[in-house]
């Protein structure tokens, strides 16, 4: 139960980060197709023999004093925050919570297991990112989250089912890293680009320090960020704080060539063209169409 919680949060990339199987053609992932929705902190109902806080006299339904939000949420401040400033979807939680169903069962605690847990706040259920970012460092709310907010009324196994209600306390935010600035070069490869035969353009924006460049079967470590031609960022570890790493026969085709044209501690700009990229009907759902531009940084390879 313990272990399943935490792997929740920190085994969250395949929700929302770098695509790292051989069989998965692309370097992220910028939506998640229904059926892999964000997760949420609870797992499965706890043994009769379990120590279980007890739940709430008003777990059954929201009372007229919580708030109510257009998307169904209900909450209530239990006791009122220190801090001042809410927490984004991309900042850091960190947090104590215990869940039950609307009947009254307690189905997960960090409470209970004495350790606080931390987690991106865009990485969890709706009922999650909505609720917590209406808090402030040391304030407890109770969230009364609709089925269509959590798991839904048939989850996959172990997770609860239907109405949830969460007893949340706000440790503490780390604010995600600042998004990096669009490129002045977004919508087109400059002149002094270089272009290859496949139609990959790229230009480098720092120099390496290393004098060997990656195979196409290198196992690769990068930040990245990426936009569509009119300058929309859908993707980038830099906001994440946290390298991708993946075998480079396993992303886009533009990445695969392009990457092996680094060295690395070199920064490079690369515009792909829509057939080494996506597509311009992807079949992944979620990925971005047509031509798109990255800024990859080579920290690594193996």
């Amino acid at each position: 139960m313990q272990n399943w919680s935490v792997t929740v949060f920190i085994g969250i990339c395949a929700w929302a980060s770098i695509a790292c199987e051989k069989n998965d053609p692309a370097p992220v992932v910028v939506a998640a197709p229904e059926a892999s929705a964000p997760e949420a902190p609870p797992t499965a109902e706890p043994t009769a023999s379990a120590p279980t806080i007890p739940a709430p006299p008003d777990v059954g339904a929201a009372p007229d004093d919580a708030k109510k939000t257009a998307s169904g949420l209900a909450s209530k401040v239990l006791t009122p925050g220190t801090g001042k400033d809410h927490p984004g979807p991309n900042d850091t939680v960190k947090v104590h919570y215990t869940g039950w169903t609307k009947g009254g069962q307690m189905f997960d605690s960090s409470v209970l297991r004495g350790e606080p847990i931390s987690f991106p706040l865009n990485g969890v259920i709706p009922g999650w990112t909505e609720g917590v970012g209406l808090m402030v460092v040391g304030e407890k709310r109770r969230l009364w989250i609709p089925a269509a907010l959590a798991y839904g009324e048939r989850p996959r196994p172990g997770a609860p089912a239907g109405d949830l209600v969460f007893d949340v306390e706000l440790l503490d935010i780390t604010p995600a890293p600042k998004p990096p600035p669009v490129p002045e070069d977004v919508k087109a490869a400059p002149a002094s680009a270089k272009k290859t035969a496949s139609g990959l353009a790229y230009r480098v924006l720092t120099p390496g320090t290393g004098t060997t460049h990656p195979a196409v079967t290198s196992n690769v470590i990068v930040h990245y960020s990426g936009w569509t031609p009119d300058g929309k960022m859908f993707d980038s570890s830099v906001t994440r704080g946290q390298p991708a790493r993946f075998r480079l026969d396993g992303v886009i085709k533009g990445w695969t060539e392009g990457v092996q044209l680094m060295t690395k501690g070199e920064k490079a700009r690369f515009w792909l063209p829509a057939d080494l990229a996506y597509g311009d009907k992807p079949a992944r759902p979620g990925a971005p169409t047509g031509r798109l531009v990255f800024d990859i940084e080579l920290i690594d390879f193996q």
